[in-house]
């Protein structure tokens, strides 16, 4: 080795020998082995029977995921809709008749006719309005209409035994 060699200066380290190593013995064949083939192409053909079989579970699987997806777009959707519909209903608790997205509320004027048959300022189903029976029906009384009726009940009956 040249004295120049990045590995000149191990040329002189001497090698021992460890007792524990051994060489090991060289590796013997079976006789009946089996030689690689020269090609292996032969052995990746696709076997085209399959193929109906993978198609048809394809598409059932494609189907159902598309199944899930609708169900669960619907049922998102309708979760959407009950909130803006219950943020919408308790608005119209507070402001009757406001839709935030509609027109602005305007006043409407009242016609003379109605005026002269006893309805008052206010509409029958307002909660300002009349208290007889004729209140609406389809929208629950509160606490409030129901003391009001009842005080009326007995005035007319304090005053019905008066005369």
């Amino acid at each position: 080795m040249p004295e120049h060699s990045q590995y000149a200066a191990a040329a002189h380290v001497p090698l021992i020998k460890s007792p524990s190593l051994r060489v090991p013995r060289p590796v013997e064949l079976p006789p009946d082995i089996h030689p690689l083939p020269d090609s292996i192409s032969p052995y990746f053909v696709y076997p085209f029977t399959l193929e109906p079989h993978i198609l048809t579970m394809e598409s059932a699987r494609r189907n159902t995921l598309a199944a899930h997806a609708a169900r669960r777009d619907a049922y998102l959707q309708s979760r959407e809709e009950e909130k803006t519909q219950r943020k919408r209903e308790a608005l119209r608790r507070i402001a009757p008749g406001f839709e935030p997205q509609g027109a602005p509320l305007v006043p409407t004027k009242r016609d003379s006719a109605n005026l002269g048959q006893g309805q008052g300022l206010w509409p029958a189903g307002s909660p300002v309005g009349s208290h007889e029976g004729g209140a609406d029906a389809s929208r629950p009384r509160s606490a409030i209409e129901d003391l009001v009726d009842q005080l009326e009940a007995l005035d007319a009956a304090s005053s019905s035994r008066r005369s």
